[in-house]
């Protein structure tokens, strides 16, 4: 069975994750749909690589706290 068979692609576009498990035939014919709404930043890929991109990334972590200007020792 060829890949192109499987339900297995994604459709992209800039909203995000529009369709998943489609075949491929199907993915195009949703991209020429969205196409006409119009929708931008359309793409086909696989269901693996739209789960790898709809995940967030870790958060930041917080900036580090800022420290007061050492004080000059007294000599005495």
């Amino acid at each position: 069975m060829s890949e192109l068979n499987e339900a297995r692609w994604s459709v992209l576009s800039e909203r995000g994750c529009e369709a998943s498990r489609l075949s491929y035939a199907a993915a195009a014919r949703l991209v020429a749909q969205l196409t006409r709404e119009p929708v931008y930043g359309l793409s086909i890929v696989t269901d693996e690589a739209a789960a790898r991109l709809n995940h967030q990334p870790a958060p930041a972590k917080p900036p580090a706290k800022k420290r007061a200007p050492r004080r000059k020792a007294n000599k005495s």
